[in-house]
């Protein structure tokens, strides 16, 4: 008789960063952007510098100016930005360019400035080059800055799929200064916003309530604090988004648990956003998925009509889209199957059951999608 003896393993990941607010980091003054991700007692002076085309424009001179300040030689790759060229040839660019630079894999950290794409790229490209390098993360965008920089998820698209190759990685630190935000377009500063709306939605009815209030004064001021009414309200929307979303990454971070309530608006939100290819920002295809279960969920009577209205006037009051002509009958199918796929097998699917509290559902038929879209194309046009 054959005998087997079995090894077992068992390993833990550690995650362990920081997530700091601190405004004007590019204030010669200001030592967080230069010390953050050096390990003790290390003195080298070096950095890699990833900056999205757009941010190269605007912070280009005074990012350099920074470094120079600090007596920090730096290698600086400019990358374009767009939905577009978040794909494994940009990874490819990134690790090439860290190649010829030669970077001490454990004692110069990546630092990646740029909006949601840029932090995607750089850090699947800082995963997966030697195993992992530190990165430290500044977004520059609002979407970025209360959703894609501070969790551990990275990845880039391939073929006609959003962020299907990618890895979790923990960055060194992340940095948010909403100053960065002050030279976004209004399309933009929208556009983060959703991921807002999204949080509010599900688990902050206090989050909702500033925006509905205050809404306007946010948009109209980028958060930059132009009225001391206005820097209030910025600063409490930041700290409630920022820990309202730490508050569900962190337990979670390996998503192990796939009932997520961050997945609202993501169940069909992702498969419009490819298929739209660059015409749609990704907040507005969450705009579209959340209004689409909102009224799931008040046509099976989860929600109070009163609620679900006042979710629908959020949406329209940010200009955000609740629909588009590409979803239709067979995109709602392909994007649940997928969604399914996603989900190990189940839809679990956040939806409202009130301002500020959600549920999952598993048995939203196709019928309930198709009644709802078209629920909420005739109350476009009444």
């Amino acid at each position: 008789m054959r005998s087997t003896k079995t090894y077992h393993v068992r390993a833990q990941m550690q995650a362990d960063y920081d997530v700091v607010c601190a405004d004007n980091i590019l204030d010669p003054a200001s030592e967080e952007l230069v010390n953050r991700g050096r390990r003790p007692g290390n003195h080298d002076q070096r950095r890699f510098v990833v900056l999205d085309r757009a941010v190269d424009e605007f912070y280009g001179n005074s990012i350099r100016a920074y470094f120079e300040q600090h007596h920090v030689e730096c290698r600086y790759l400019v990358m374009p930005g767009g939905e577009q060229r978040k794909v494994m040839d940009s990874v490819l660019a990134v690790a090439e360019a860290l190649d010829d630079f030669g970077i001490d894999r454990r004692r110069e950290p990546v630092i990646s400035i740029g909006g949601g794409v840029l932090l995607d790229l750089v850090g699947v490209a800082t995963a997966l080059y030697r195993r992992g390098l530190p990165h430290v993360r500044v977004p520059t965008t609002l979407i970025s800055l209360v959703d894609a920089a501070i969790g551990a998820k990275t990845g880039v698209n391939h073929g006609v799929h959003k962020n299907r190759l990618g890895t979790f990685q923990t960055p060194t630190a992340v940095l948010l200064d909403r100053r960065f935000l002050a030279t976004l377009d209004e399309r933009h500063v929208r556009n983060g916003v959703a991921e807002i709306v999204k949080l509010a939605i599900v688990r902050d009815e206090r989050l909702f309530e500033l925006l509905e209030e205050d809404g306007d004064r946010l948009v109209e001021e980028k958060l930059q604090g132009r009225s001391p009414a206005g820097e209030r309200v910025a600063t409490e929307l930041v700290h409630h988004s920022v820990q309202g979303m730490l508050a569900e990454l962190a337990p979670n971070l390996w998503e192990n648990n796939l009932y997520r309530l961050v997945d609202f608006g993501h169940s069909v939100g992702p498969t419009i956003e490819m298929l739209a290819g660059g015409d749609l920002l990704h907040g507005e295809t969450v705009a579209i998925d959340m209004a689409l279960f909102t009224t799931v969920a008040a046509r099976r009577g989860l929600i109070e009509d009163k609620d679900a209205r006042r979710i629908l006037e959020l949406l329209h009051r940010f200009s955000l889209p609740t629909d588009h002509a590409l979803l239709d009958d067979d995109v709602l199918r392909r994007a649940m199957a997928d969604t399914v796929r996603h989900r190990d097998g189940m839809q679990r699917l956040p939806v409202p059951v009130g301002v500020g509290k959600a549920a999952f559902l598993n048995d939203v038929t196709q019928d309930e999608l198709r009644s709802a879209l078209r629920h909420n194309r005739a109350e476009a046009v009444s």
